[in-house]
């Protein structure tokens, strides 16, 4: 049995696939456009709640014990140890940055301290003799940046694209900076100021 095909048939069939693959190029561009505006989202939303935990954990833990200290950054972006925080490349846990602020004056303006008490029976002294002293750790700040200077000064991360088809080099990951009044810094009521 001879098969008659018409001329007009395959022009039709390759119309069919120059048009399917121009809507599925549109269709995920758009998929994965909404994808990486989700994770975006989720990013800052999260990122927010990884300061409030550093932050809150931080102002109960020994600023001098460095073990405490990482585990407070590992647990504020959600793990056990040291790692990136999950769907959120490039962030890890050593982008959690906390430090302590004093009060320098009546005005309450928030001073960054380059250097801390001894340990916190130490800054409880100090606080007591002069709650507004430079020496003083009256709150506890946590941000996710890419690194701190000796003035406190953050320098937010650059955004990490999940998908590449979009170019948002150019985004930077939000500091997400969360501040709280200061807690027992670890210390125990009674125990010296001498830090022995």
């Amino acid at each position: 049995m001879k098969r008659t095909v018409f001329k007009g048939q395959t022009t039709q069939s390759g119309v069919a696939a120059v048009e399917f693959s121009l809507v599925a190029m549109i269709f995920f561009t758009v998929v994965f456009a909404t994808l990486e505006l989700a994770r975006v989202e989720f990013m800052f939303n999260t990122l927010e709640e990884v300061t409030r935990r550093a932050a809150a954990a931080a102002a109960n833990v020994d600023y001098t014990d460095a073990t405490a200290m990482k585990q407070v950054q590992a647990n504020a972006v959600f793990r056990n140890a040291s790692g990136p925080l999950a769907l959120g490349d490039p962030v890890t846990a050593d982008n959690v940055k906390i430090d302590y602020l004093s009060v320098s004056n009546a005005t309450w303006d928030l001073t960054h301290m380059s250097t801390l008490p001894a340990c916190p029976a130490a800054n409880r002294s100090n606080c007591m003799t002069n709650p507004d002293g430079d020496n003083c750790i009256r709150f506890v700040r946590a941000r996710v940046c890419e690194s701190v200077d000796g003035a406190g000064n953050c320098t937010p991360m650059s955004y990490q694209m999940m998908f590449p088809f979009f170019n948002l080099s150019g985004m930077k990951v939000p500091t997400s900076e969360t501040i709280v009044p200061v807690g027992n810094l670890g210390g125990t009521a009674g125990s010296s100021p001498s830090c022995t």
